[in-house]
């Protein structure tokens, strides 16, 4: 695991030594252990690499790295997870090796069977770059579901690369103009989508993609796909059924095979716990292969529906795990935010992120790496928003759209304070889902509900912080990420399969691997997700439905599995998910500087947001009529990234 940067310029550069050291050091974090690099003066190619010495700790896994013939150059953040295989399988066609790290596996397998049927064999996280001196091309190539990042740019004649935008940023070439519909699909989503990048004229390779330029044009470079996940979606669907015995045993044995791959390491491993199904199954499968107890790690919080330690304590109490727990107070808590635009690099607003933050600042005293439940819910129908979406569509779908629309104008004439009132007053007769601290505001939500058209505007409506983003963005345009799903609804085999692929293809990548590599790199931490092994993918594309969700709940499957190894009673409870108290903190100990940033003037000053809309929702929130954390939230972490530029 480690960071890479690089160039390549078509003019004369006497400084590429100096330019390159900079780049590298601006991510130092993600490789503490040593760095690397290799000009080529000539060809005007620079590779720099930051090294986390996880597989062969020796110089001979120290990059940039030559294949053996001299042909290939490869700067490589990630893991090979499959290499041994593939060492034994070159072996046996008299390759020799120097060392023993997958770096040089992946290297002699590109010579030996070409680029893409090597990145083909591949099972693994990456993101790379190869330079193939005889035919004088540059490869940048990102992993099948997008865990590791990888940015490149075109300013002038030279093209820039690197694993996060600091690195870019170094370069005196580097021009860092706000693009503003990225900037719009990021209060939309709360992150920024590939290909976007938050700046014009940068973007990020696509998971399961090369990119290959050539001189002197870099602004055209061939882009091939040596995976899909549409493919993979649609062979899924061909797939013959199975029983739901064949199938448990097909998924234990993927999963299996996944986290005692991902478990190799030449330094200590650990994992992530916290007492939900998708951590507890993966640290149930690395106890059930290890000789000795796991390292597991938990974050816990004082807040009454926030904290998890103590599921995940008796977990791994079950278990026999080596736990560690950490409680953090709200001011620790707070104490993160501040690091988070530096650390994120990009607006990033999934509040998740303390958490994430905090919990891989404690393993990293631990371990170097941690095996983690990321990708779970996506493949296997984890999240409300699939069984609750497909119910919203059900009981939307018979009722007249005009008299949908009525009834939404009618909710949303009545302000939201008042129908607190009236639900209060009427509490022991009305719904269960209206006994909350604020039902007016539960109420309006269901309003907008009414008025969606189709499935997939309602689900973009569920995905969506901001609904009408080009409102608040000063020359943006509404789009959203849901415009890159190509794979239509009956093609993905209903409204949840579709739900579900296209979070596979936008929120998972861009979002959740966003969270978790920038959290753990930040700390040279390596973090590791068996889920997200290309195969688990595929084979979860060939389950049906029933043993993803069955009567409203999801991970069926996983649950079934899950129970073999822990008690159901450790199990089964609502879900949590992994965040923080974000709505009132905004009330008291944040008050005084989310107030500075959304200041009216300093918005209007800025140029990109319209102050009104936010005024607004900052006002109702404070006032405790609605709860708009999640459109505030984003508003935020984009008025302290700008600060910290």
């Amino acid at each position: 695991m480690c960071g890479i940067a690089g160039f390549w310029t078509n003019g004369t550069d006497r400084e590429m030594a100096a330019t390159l050291r900079r780049m590298t050091d601006a991510i130092q974090h993600r490789g503490p252990d040593a760095d690397g690099h290799w000009i080529d003066e000539s060809a005007g190619v620079a590779l720099g690499h930051r090294r986390l010495s996880i597989v062969d700790l020796s110089p001979c896994g120290a990059q940039p790295m030559c294949s053996a013939s001299g042909r290939f150059v490869t700067v490589f953040n990630g893991e090979i997870y499959n290499y041994r295989d593939l060492r034994r399988e070159l072996e046996q066609r008299q390759v020799r090796f120097r060392g023993h790290s997958d770096t040089e596996v992946l290297l002699a397998a590109i010579e030996a069977w070409g680029l893409e049927a090597a990145l083909r064999r591949c099972v693994g996280m990456f993101a790379l770059a190869v330079y193939d001196r005889k035919t004088r091309a540059l490869h940048l190539i990102r992993d099948r579901i997008g865990e590791k990042p990888l940015y490149y740019a075109v300013f002038g004649r030279t093209l820039l690369f690197g694993s996060e935008l600091k690195a870019l940023r170094e370069h005196p070439l580097f021009v860092g103009e706000v693009n503003r519909d990225a900037l719009s699909l990021f209060l939309r989503h709360s992150y920024v989508p590939a290909p976007f990048s938050i700046y014009h004229n940068v973007c990020k390779v696509r998971p399961g993609t090369t990119l290959t330029f050539t001189a002197p044009d870099f602004r055209a470079p061939k882009e091939d796909v040596y995976w899909s996940a549409e493919t993979a979606v649609r062979e899924g669907l061909q797939t013959p059924d199975a029983t739901d015995g064949e199938l448990l045993d097909e998924f234990e044995f993927i999963l299996r095979r996944s986290v005692a791959e991902q478990m190799v390491a030449d330094v200590p491993v650990g994992a992530f716990l916290s007492g939900g199904i998708d951590s507890s199954l993966v640290v149930a499968m690395m106890q059930a292969q290890s000789s000795k107890p796991v390292r597991t790690f938990t974050i816990g919080f004082q807040e009454t529906g926030y904290d998890e330690a103590v599921h995940a304590k008796k977990v791994a109490q079950h278990l026999g795990t080596e736990h560690t727990e950490l409680y953090v107070t709200s001011a620790e808590a707070l104490g993160v935010i501040p690091s988070l635009p530096a650390m994120y690099d990009e607006p990033f607003a999934d509040s998740s992120q303390i958490p994430t933050a905090l919990v891989s600042a404690m393993a990293r005293q631990h371990v170097t790496v941690s095996l983690s439940g990321d990708g779970a819910d996506e493949l296997f129908g984890g999240y409300n928003r699939y069984v609750l979406g497909a119910r919203m569509w059900r009981a939307l779908r018979p009722v007249p759209a005009p008299l949908r629309r009525i009834a939404a104008q009618a909710i949303r004439g009545v302000p939201a304070r008042y129908l607190d009132t009236i639900i209060r007053n009427g509490r022991n007769i009305l719904p269960r889902a209206l006994s909350t601290n604020s039902p007016g505001d539960r109420l309006h939500r269901l309003a907008s509900v009414f008025e969606m058209t189709s499935p997939e505007v309602l689900f973009n409506h569920l995905v969506s912080f901001w609904q009408a983003p080009a409102e608040v963005v000063i020359g943006g345009n509404d789009a959203s990420a849901l415009g890159s799903v190509q794979l239509q609804r009956r093609e993905a085999g209903g409204f949840e399969r579709w739900m579900m692929y296209s979070d596979l293809i936008t929120y998972l990548p861009d979002d959740i691997m966003v969270k978790v590599d920038r959290a753990s790199m930040a700390v040279g931490l390596e973090g590791r997700a068996p889920y997200l092994d290309h195969r688990m993918v595929e084979f979860s594309w060939r389950a049906p439905m029933r043993v993803k969700i069955r009567q409203g709940v999801g991970k069926q499957l996983m649950r079934t599995l899950l129970y073999r190894h822990v008690p159901r009673a450790l199990i089964d409870r609502p879900k949590m998910g992994f965040g923080v108290p974000i709505d009132s903190w905004l009330r008291g100990p944040l008050r005084a500087w989310a107030e500075s940033l959304l200041d009216e003037h300093r918005l209007q000053a800025g140029g990109f947001l319209n102050p009104a809309p936010i005024r607004q929702k900052w006002a109702e929130h404070l006032a405790g009529t609605r709860n708009w954390q999640a459109a505030l939230w984003p508003v935020l972490m984009f008025e302290a990234w700008r600060d910290a530029q």
